[in-house]
């Protein structure tokens, strides 16, 4: 018996990864197909493969191909359609309504009319006919994600808005989500959950109580599902940021950044559930880089809208970058910061993070790297900000040296006069001046 259920356990691994084989990269390619931007499979037993896999994994209808013989098709959504009140979209729909309606007065919403506005401009600009159908809300959230909901619904978070260096990195990230909602993944993904709840139970009853086997089976039909939607969306992402004139070769980078943060952190946890449901981060940074390419040779754009990005993030960004000091996770956080300063047009602000960044982990060594730092970013091009003598005299404080401290606390109040905390700071300075 335990080896019958070893064999079975097999053949089930077997299929899903020949699922995941057969579907993996084609469903990266199906969008840029469609829209002409890579050429159609040389061979046509191999096509019918990729294709039969896909309408397996719901990423396409059968009888769509049959119907009007494309390779896939754009959009099961029209522009302002929405589902039929008797259907399962409808429900998840309504639900989803319910939750934006507590995300407008969410407490981490970034209530900034010009950012939401910039925001809303390029999700449209990627969007094209259904921009009307597509609502960001910034969440102020430490992380690079972006999600989007059936109902239209898109959330950004800020750490997202940290770590992309450009409008074309966003576009990509938002095309990602509008592929999603063009997709309907939402509710493709409700479905398989439930198909895939029916089997358990009937394979567990036809099996005599092998429901482990069918869990495990059942499981990574529905991870290996939600892997492809993300190949999927990214597909679109480089397909409407191409639609739209920005540079495909662009979004890649965003991956290769991530790679390096996680890959600095020592504590890493490999098995992180991002990666159960997406795909690996090298998966995405090498397909997407080679397919940016093959795009952008095929339809040359180029725009990255640089100076437009940094002009709406820069005053904002240091308020994300004290959210991710806020994190702790020290050596993600110099990791972004060291990538942020490679090409950073106010490294005197970068340069003051890192000083933070030591001032608050405080290990051997760290006050005298953060006062190197603050020294750094003073002399560096751009403009560090003013409380950074405030954070200097904090550290000579913690050194016992209170004459230092006592003119960083000055040099403070004298750039800062109207800080809130000058009572505070004028209070500190009156001890040092005793001590």
């Amino acid at each position: 018996m335990i080896r019958a259920r070893s064999s079975v356990g097999l053949v089930a691994s077997a299929l899903i990864l020949a699922a995941c084989q057969t579907a993996g990269r084609t469903a990266y390619e199906a969008p840029l197909r469609q829209g002409e931007l890579l050429d159609p499979p040389a061979a046509a037993q191999p096509q019918q493969a990729a294709r039969t896999a896909e309408a397996d994994f719901g990423l396409i209808d059968a009888d769509t191909i049959a119907h009007d013989g494309r390779y896939f098709r754009i959009s099961d959504l029209n522009p302002g359609e929405r589902p039929s009140a008797e259907t399962l979209e409808a429900g998840l729909w309504q639900s989803m309504d319910r939750v934006e309606q507590q995300a407008r007065t969410s407490g981490n919403r970034v209530d900034d009319p010009e950012l939401n506005a910039y925001l809303t401009e390029v999700a449209c600009r990627v969007a094209g006919p259904h921009c009307s159908d597509v609502r960001v809300y910034v969440m102020r959230v430490p992380a690079f994600n972006a999600t989007m909901a059936p109902n239209g619904m898109m959330q950004v978070w800020t750490g997202l808005l940290l770590r992309t260096r450009n409008e074309a990195q966003l576009a990509a990230v938002l095309g990602h989500e509008v592929g999603h909602f063009l997709r309907q993944h939402s509710a493709q993904r409700m479905k398989s959950a439930i198909e895939a709840s029916n089997f358990l139970a009937f394979f567990s009853v036809a099996t005599g109580g092998w429901g482990g086997l069918a869990g495990i089976f059942a499981q990574g039909q529905l991870l290996a599902f939600n892997r492809d939607h993300e190949r999927e969306a990214d597909g679109y992402g480089l397909l409407l940021m191409n639609r739209s004139g920005y540079d495909p070769r662009e979004a890649s980078l965003t991956w290769k950044n991530l790679i390096r943060e996680r890959d600095a952190n020592p504590e890493k946890d490999e098995r992180d559930p991002f990666l159960a449901t997406h795909p690996a981060p090298e998966e995405r940074t090498e397909v997407l880089g080679e397919l940016g390419m093959a795009v952008a040779s095929k339809m040359p754009t180029t725009e990255k809208g640089r100076d437009r990005f940094l002009e709406i993030m820069l005053p904002r960004r240091a308020a994300w970058l004290r959210d991710e000091l806020n994190l702790r996770s020290f050596h993600t956080s110099n990791e972004l910061f060291d990538i942020l300063l490679e090409d950073d047009p106010n490294p005197a602000e970068i340069l003051f993070f890192k000083g933070e960044l030591h001032r608050l982990r405080n290990d051997e060594d760290d006050a005298q790297m953060a006062l190197d730092f603050y020294g750094e970013a003073l002399n560096a091009a751009g403009s560090a900000p003013s409380y950074l003598h405030r954070s200097k005299g904090l550290v000579h404080n913690r050194r016992g040296d209170h004459a230092a401290a006592k003119e960083s606390f000055e040099a403070y109040l004298e750039a800062s006069p109207n800080a809130s905390d000058r009572l505070i700071v004028e209070d500190m300075i009156e001890r040092l001046a005793t001590s």
